[in-house]
């Protein structure tokens, strides 16, 4: 159990090696703000505190569990939080002591998205349906299975943010979620199932914010900048599954698909799980040359199969010698300045030329006259460049650079 699930700081273990925990029990507290709680996701033995791999290879603590063979797993209860009598700082603390973080795979903490700053207000709540990313499918089952629990959590989110009008999108390719919800919407509550074309990058939450309301959100901004709030789905459901028990969350739905995966669906898996004990459950090709944490297009190559499942965890794509043989064996050329990345970009960038940039190590240029930080990585400028260029690589490693750079400024 990796204590770094989330952006922000990471959380303070609370156990010690050799403890016994329960299913549920919290094992790690929040550290600030921008911070969750744990829980331990099995009945076990805490083996111990120390570095565990993370998917881009680096080491970083974690809590190591050891499963009691004969437990039933039964999953420890909390204090409930009520929906129609909590204030939203309880609701609000609610979700941070749940450990809740986005579950679209983005991994922010969901109570510090859900603080209204000062000065701002709320009147659309948007609950993102609208799963685009290929090959992934658990916002989809989770509409179609979970549709209750979605309308739960939209009962907290409505207190936190106080939104007259709330709004579930989901796409055309999705008819039965969309079906499934509008069943599921009690009486009273007013909540609007709409659905959208079909394309992508559209579940980018400023590309939903445009699509559904025709605002568009400012350059460094967020939705809250244009009165809007978007939440996943999945992240939505979670909060209406776990608050009224008092849970942590210790699971979640990870598509594991491919042509490299024998028995592809949409798994509920315990976080922390290895990911060399998921592929080998469902049967893995031997061909196997890639795989993916995501979907193809804004996921990661894991470095290692040794490496845990974690809250961002949304899919495990694999891939064969005949998918991947051929782009390995691809040649990058240099820019030809043919526009194609430009015309795919959703948000207006130039991707030609802040790669140029991060070529060149001019990252503080790249964020402050190209508006680097605004790239939502969804790999479509790398995905059209005829010159095999990628892009949204180099723009990975210049947004940490960037960050860094602005860490080392604050005093």
């Amino acid at each position: 159990m990796p204590i770094v699930q989330h952006i922000g700081k990471p959380a303070v273990p609370t156990v010690r090696e050799g403890q016994e925990v329960t299913r549920g029990q919290r094992i790690a507290e929040p550290d600030g703000f921008v911070s969750v709680a744990m829980h331990a996701p099995v009945s076990g033995t805490v083996r111990r505190i120390g570095p565990v791999p993370s998917i881009l290879g680096q080491m970083v603590t974690g809590i190591w569990i050891q499963p009691f063979a004969g437990s039933t797993q039964e999953v420890m209860d909390g204090p409930p939080c009520d929906p129609e009598t909590a204030s939203a700082d309880e609701i609000l603390r609610a979700i941070q002591l749940a450990g809740v973080v986005g579950l679209g795979g983005a991994g922010f903490p969901t109570h510090a998205k859900l603080k209204i700053p000062d000065g701002k207000h709320c009147d659309t709540l948007l609950i993102n349906g609208a799963e685009c990313e290929p090959y992934l499918t658990t916002d989809h089952r989770v509409m179609l299975e979970h549709a209750e629990d979605v309308m739960t959590g939209i009962r907290y989110l409505r207190t936190l943010t106080g939104a007259e009008r709330i709004v579930i999108a989901v796409e055309a390719n999705k008819q039965d979620a969309a079906e499934s919800l509008r069943k599921a919407v009690p009486p009273g509550l007013g909540i609007e199932v709409q659905v959208l074309q079909v394309k992508y990058p559209q579940g980018a939450e400023k590309m939903l914010t445009t699509a559904l309301l025709g605002r568009e959100v400012p350059s460094g901004g967020l939705p809250i900048d244009v009165g809007c709030v978007c939440t996943n789905v999945a992240t939505t459901a979670e909060i209406g599954q776990l608050l009224p028990l008092g849970r942590g969350i210790q699971e979640r739905v990870i598509t594991i698909g491919g042509p490299g995966v024998r028995k592809k669906g949409n798994y509920r898996i315990t976080i922390g799980t290895p990911l060399r004990f998921v592929l080998d459950t469902v049967g893995m090709e031997d061909d196997v040359t890639r795989v993916f944490l995501g979907g193809p297009m804004m996921g990661q190559a894991v470095s290692s199969l040794d490496i845990p499942i974690t809250k961002g965890t949304t899919g495990i794509i694999a891939f064969t010698e005949r998918e991947t043989g051929r782009v390995a064996k691809v040649r990058e050329y240099p820019c030809i300045r043919c526009g194609s990345c430009l015309e795919a970009c959703p948000i207006f960038l130039n991707p030609s030329q802040l790669g140029l940039l991060a070529r060149n190590g001019r990252y503080e240029e790249m964020a402050n006259g190209y508006h680097l930080l605004d790239c939502f990585e969804c790999g479509s400028c790398t995905y059209v460049c005829p010159s095999h260029i990628p892009l949204v690589q180099h723009f990975r490693v210049a947004k940490k650079q960037v960050r860094k750079l602005q860490a080392k400024a604050v005093p």
